[in-house]
Order: structure tokens, then sequence, then C-alpha cells
């Protein structure tokens, strides 16, 4: 790897470097998470599906998640800092498109274009960060504050959009990524200076594209099915869509230069820490998404107060990603593994406690509980990947820590929103296919009807993830060595 990096490790100009970056990096994680507060007020402005609904959350994460890796490479061979530049553009043009949608199907195709943009920016940001600091301690205390800021843009998302939304507007929650960028592309030539590898491969565009449409037609059919039942159609889309993965799979262990470094996952280590990252973020994306709705639909909170709601949560889950590191040293790298699933675990099944008249309670104590996991998990995931494998595939386990995260993201709503959306279909006063819509309605029997339904729906959404996590905590225990390594 030969790069450019900017002189001493102390040199201011590395530090104003890194703060040029960050702000990027914050909006690539808000924009995963901003509008779980804000999609009431979205889907009465421009009445989605409840399908469309789901893909305008996710469609962001699909794209980011299944282009990440790809994008690394690109930028490896062309230049990081061009790529995370034209990157930059992407995503401003993609959050001026969403913030004016008049459309669910144009929203949706502006989110697709922000996540074009935002899968630049991780690989390229965390390579031209490293590259600003010669010296690996100082590196080291770089790369962590790239990760809690990471953490805790995921973190703030819905607070911020609460807070917008407040005095503005639904498209607030995206304009506010303008300034930024065009922030970014003023400082970026000045103050960050070219990255590239020169022992780069070539990009694969089957195995791109396979993965690509492979995931996407098989959460088309899964998150339709949800909403409005099977058909042969959609039982097609689905098949096509895993034969897609189950090629994909097959092609990265018969090319020279896979997408994906499968025989990485030959280490119980990587496997399990990978794992945690895509479970984290399947629970945390599902439970703040129901929970958003939860408590303005259900309990009838205006999106502020709602805000106000997560503000304990998200503080917990900042304050752990920050301490981490000592949390780790105390305790130890496989207890705090564990420890991660098995917070998370107890905090979401919490809301199980939630009916459609109280649960605040219940909600503060979940977020406050599940954040110390969330935040571990934030931090600690990518370290133990890396340190699991030989130092020259620490780039390729990094990209598949951060693809696990946002394909994570994407994932837990669509698989845990969309049971929770086919409990609601089939239990629901059958009126229409969301809870939103349905509270349009003026018959108070329906409006009952309705909270009750997707009351159901969360708990068995939350209850679902619970589990998974529990049990994967608990394997984690018995399945990895005592020690890990540093």
């Amino acid at each position: 790897m030969t790069d450019t990096s900017l002189a001493r490790p102390t040199d201011r100009r590395a530090w104003l470097g890194l703060m040029a970056v960050l702000p990027l990096v914050l909006l690539v994680a808000m924009d995963g998470s901003i509008l779980y507060l804000a999609m009431p007020r979205v889907t009465s402005a421009i009445t989605p599906t409840a399908d469309q609904a789901l893909w305008i959350l996710d469609i962001y994460g699909f794209v980011v998640g299944s282009l990440l890796i790809a994008f690394g490479n690109i930028g490896d061979r062309y230049g990081r800092l061009k790529l995370i530049m034209i990157g930059a553009m992407v995503f401003g043009a993609g959050s001026l498109g969403a913030a004016y949608s008049q459309t669910p199907e144009s929203l949706i195709a502006s989110r697709a274009v922000m996540g074009l943009g935002g899968a630049t920016l991780l690989p390229s940001g965390l390579a031209i960060v490293s590259s600003l600091f010669p010296d690996p301690r100082t590196r080291a205390q770089a790369i962590g504050i790239f990760a809690a800021t990471f953490a805790a843009g995921f973190a703030i998302g819905p607070v911020i959009g609460g807070l917008l939304l407040r005095q503005f507007e639904w498209g607030a929650v995206f304009l506010i990524n303008v300034p930024v960028v065009i922030g970014f592309l003023i400082s970026a030539p000045v103050l960050l200076q070219e990255v590239r590898s020169t022992t780069y491969g070539r990009i694969d565009l089957v195995s791109l594209m396979l993965s690509f449409a492979g995931i996407l037609l098989f959460t088309y059919s899964l998150k339709s099915a949800a909403a409005h039942g099977f058909t042969p159609t959609l039982l097609t889309i689905g098949i096509v869509g895993i034969l897609a993965l189950g090629l994909f799979v097959r092609r990265q262990s018969r090319v020279d230069y896979p997408l994906l470094d499968l025989d990485l996952f030959r280490d119980p280590i990587f496997s399990i820490a990978i794992l945690t990252g895509l479970l984290t973020l399947v629970v945390w994306s599902a439970t703040g998404y129901l929970s958003g709705i939860y408590l303005q639909s259900v309990l009838g909170f205006d999106v502020f107060n709602a805000a106000l709601l997560t503000l304990p949560g998200a503080i917990v889950l900042t304050a752990t990603c920050v301490g981490t590191a000592r949390i780790v040293e105390r305790i130890g790298r496989k207890t705090a593994l564990v420890a991660t699933h098995l917070l998370i675990s107890v905090g979401v099944l919490l809301l199980l406690f939630t009916t459609t008249e109280v649960g605040i309670a219940a909600f503060i104590a979940s977020a406050m509980i599940a954040g110390v996991g969330f935040g571990l998990s934030f931090s600690l995931v990518a370290e133990i990947a890396v340190s699991a494998v030989p130092v020259e595939r620490a780039g390729a386990a990094s990209s598949i820590a951060e693809t696990s995260n946002e394909l994570g993201n994407a994932l837990g709503i669509s698989l845990l929103g969309s049971l929770a959306a086919l409990s609601f279909r089939l239990l629901g006063p059958g009126v229409a296919g969301t809870l939103n819509e349905t509270l349009d309605q003026s018959d108070p029997e329906i409006i009952v009807r309705a909270n009750e339904a997707f009351l159901t729906g969360l708990h068995v959404a939350v209850g679902a993830g619970g589990l998974l996590t529990l049990a994967t905590g608990i394997i984690a225990w018995l399945w990895l060595p005592r020690k890990l390594p540093e």
C-alpha cells in the first residue's frame, strides 16, 4: 500500500483533515436512522403503501451495503479522495431529490441515489483518515474517533429528525445534508490528499450484479408478501433472488479477486464478530423504526416529545462507544462480546411490557439497557474482526465488517419490519396496509383494533430479535476461545 500522508502525527492539519471527514461519516450513519421518527409525517404527506414505506426506509441501507466492498476496490484503484468527492456530490444530489419528493416512488429513487453516494464515503473516508496519521498510536485514536462518530450518528439520527420536524416539513431531514456536503467539497482539496493502492485487483462486475440483484429481489418478495400476501409472482422473484445470492457465494471461491473473501469466515472469531455486527443492526433498526411509530401513532406523542424520549438511550449508547476501550480492558474481549448480545436481548425484550395505553418507562429502560449493548457492538465488532485475520487481509476484514453493519440496518426493517407488517395485516381491521393509513379512519373501534394489531406486531418483531441475540450470545460464549487476539 502506498499512500500520501500529512507530515507529523500531531500536525494540526491532520486533525483538521479528520474534522473535514467526520461530518460526512455522521451523515451516512444518521441517514440510516433519521427517518424512524419522521415516517409517520412522511406517510401522511405522500401516502406510501406498506411495502413502499419499508422501501423508503431501507433502500438506502441496501444500496450502501451492496456496494461498500466494490467501492473500496474502486477507491484503491482510482484514488480515495477522488471517489469520496464524487460520492459526496451524488449524496448531496440525492438528498435534494429526497427533500422535494412528492411521491413514494421519487423518494425511494432519491434514497437509492443517496445510498450510491454513501457507499463511497465510509471505506474511502477511513482510508484517508488512516493516511493522515503515520504514527500507529495516533492513528488508532483517530480511527476510534471515526468509529465513535459513526455510532453516534446512528444514535442521534432519530433525535435530530424529531427536532427538525418540530419546526419544518419532513423534507428538512434530508435538506440538512446539503450544507455539510458543500462544506466538505470546499475543504477536502485543501486539507486532504489522494490515497490509492498499487496492489489493487480487477473488479468482478458479475459478482457485483449478482449480490446486488439477489439482495434486492429477495427482500422485495419478502416485504411485498408481508404487506399483501404471497403470490406466485412474488414467490418466483424470491427464488430468483436466493439463486442469485447462491451464485454470488459460489463465484467468490472461483474468481481471482472476490468481492467477499470467504476464507476469512473459516475463523470462528471473525465469523462471530461479523454475525454480531449484522444482528446488532438488524435489531437496532427494527426496534428504532417500530418504536418511533409506537410512540407517535399509538401513544400519541408529537414528534418532538418522541425525540426527547429517545435521548436517554442515545446518550447511553454514545457514552458506551467512547468508553468501550476501558470496558474491554477490565472484562476482556470475549466477555464484552457476549455481554453485547445479552444486554441487547434483555433491552429489547423489555418492549414486550408495552401496551396501547402505557409504555414510556418500558421504552426508556429498553433503550438504555440495549444502548449499552449497541455501543459495545459498534465499537468492538470491526476491531475484533480485523484482529482475527492476518495483517494483509485487514482491509478485506474491515470492509466486510462495515458491510455487515449496513446490511443489518436494512435487513432489520425488511425482516423484522415485515414480520410486524404481516402481523398487522393478519390481525388488523383490514382497512389499510399500514397503521397510519388506518388511523385516518374516524371509527373508534377500528382505531382501537388497529393499535392493538400494531402492538402485537411490535411484540412479535422484538421478541424474535431478542431471542436471536440471546442465542448468538450463548453460541459466542460456548464457541469462542477464552482469550481473543489483541
